[in-house]
């Protein structure tokens, strides 16, 4: 996902998709800690792209409700 993409989600679907995202990371490291990941080891890597990108965006949004606050 692209950080714009991001950009028009509400607060709250961005917690949403965060929890998903992170659950996602957690069943996927437990997957490859049993059996190495053949289909897409780079996958790992990108959830935790994905999931700065998430948080990156919910802080922005946060700091713009409290600097017009």
């Amino acid at each position: 996902m692209k950080a714009e993409e991001l950009r028009g989600y509400s607060l709250h679907e961005l917690h949403t998709l965060l929890r998903e995202k992170r659950k996602e990371l957690s069943d996927m490291r437990y997957r490859n800690a049993q059996s190495p990941l053949s289909d897409a080891p780079s996958k790992i890597p990108a959830l935790r792209k994905d999931i700065a990108r998430i948080i990156t965006v919910i802080n922005e949004k946060r700091h713009e409700r409290t600097k017009s606050v």
